[in-house]
């Protein structure tokens, strides 16, 4: 059981410092070159107009401010195995926001576009252009922030569902970021009129839509690059990496492309429902299949407490498993409150095994001693 706990820790790398000043990773330099650009392409596109639009500005970065709060705590929820850094998440999300939003998207999108134009005319560009540009350029632009978070941190980032939060995050920075742009946009094409019910009608429309826009198609596209990649022994899987990868640009095309999909006929009122509700099904079903791997992390590195009486059966399987299994476990416990608390003592403990690397410290011994006095409350 030891072993495989060391095992476990190794290959899972939970517990390792992230730290993002390397001067010496080209990643590094990667990383800084992207946020600069977008910054600075940032600074260009809002430039003069940002005074006069100030009103528009401040209220979307104020609601899209208050958007990112339920999404952090939805995110820190799942972000609960081999849970990452705050430090990488932070990472990830500028990236989204600022280089693969202004660096990479805004003027590939432009170009892309102007040659769809080109190439089959203004309808077949107004139609399709979107669809067409988008999945090429934004989550490539998106996955890209992944790569690059990989160089930083080779040993944090291992498994498809380390791919699934990080892109989650990702893209989550894109989408709000993207939607400042969109308040941006709305009240110059108004010349400035009611400029706060401008970005109040952005934000409720792109605000619902986001349910199933960018950190959904990062999160599936990420988790399928990582399965792609195979930084986890036994993960590899090329087939399921490149077909789900597919999947979110599908998604990614058929968001963006209703309009031309409906053909302007009745289906154009359910089409953005059924494709909700197809996206979701999908991001479950990834999301689960993903953290398989991070779930026998848990049950390795909790092992050497079951055998010891800390941690009992049904505690490990809640723990390790999914929504079902802790509802399972608040009603073997018939305590909501107790078993809340229990789990995230025990997942306290996981966490400190892991950064004393399966050695004796005081901070373990704590988290231990904890789980323990709930057990016998």
């Amino acid at each position: 059981m030891t072993a495989a706990q060391l095992e476990a820790i190794e290959q899972s790398g939970w517990g390792q410092p992230y730290k993002f000043l390397q001067p010496h990773n080209l990643a590094f330099w990667v990383y800084l070159l992207g946020v600069g650009g977008g910054l600075l392409t940032m600074l260009r596109y809002f430039g003069a107009g940002a005074p006069f639009y100030a009103q528009a500005l401040t209220g979307g970065v104020i609601l899209f401010g208050l958007y990112l709060v339920p999404w952090f705590l939805l995110l820190a929820h799942h972000n609960r195995f081999t849970a990452q850094p705050a430090g990488l998440l932070a990472t990830g999300f500028v990236w989204g926001g600022v280089a693969a939003t202004f660096w990479i998207a805004l003027p590939a999108n432009g170009a892309l576009l102007a040659i769809w134009a080109k190439i089959g005319g203004t309808s077949f560009a107004a139609n399709w252009g979107a669809g067409l540009t988008a999945p090429i350029n934004e989550e490539w632009g998106k996955a890209l922030g992944l790569v690059l978070i990989i160089g930083l941190a080779p040993r944090l980032v291992r498994s498809a569902y380390d791919g699934f939060i990080i892109g989650a995050f990702i893209g989550l920075g894109f989408q709000v970021f993207e939607d400042i742009l969109y308040v941006y946009n709305g009240a110059t094409q108004l010349f400035g009129v009611d400029q706060f019910g401008s970005s109040l009608r952005v934000f409720l429309i792109r605000g619902a839509a986001g349910i199933v826009s960018h950190a959904l198609f990062s999160a599936i596209f990420c988790a399928g690059l990582m399965w792609l990649l195979g930084r986890t022994p036994g993960e590899r899987n090329r087939v399921r990496g490149v077909l789900t990868m597919l999947m979110a640009m599908l998604f990614h095309f058929a968001w963006d492309d209703m309009a031309g999909i409906s053909g302007g006929s009745s289906l154009a009122a359910v089409l953005p429902f059924a494709i909700a509700v197809i996206e979701l099904i999908a991001l479950f079903a990834v999301l689960r299949r993903a953290a398989r791997q991070e779930r026998s992390w848990i049950r390795a590195l909790l092992g050497p407490e079951v055998e010891a009486g800390v941690v009992d059966p049904p505690l490990l399987d809640a723990v390790s498993g999914l929504r079902k299994d802790r509802k399972k476990y608040r009603r073997h416990l018939h305590s909501r409150s107790k078993a809340r608390h229990l789990l995230e003592a025990t997942n306290d403990l996981a966490r400190e095994i892991a950064t004393a690397r399966g050695t004796e410290s005081a901070r373990v011994t704590h988290a231990r001693a904890e789980v323990l006095r709930l057990r016998e409350r």
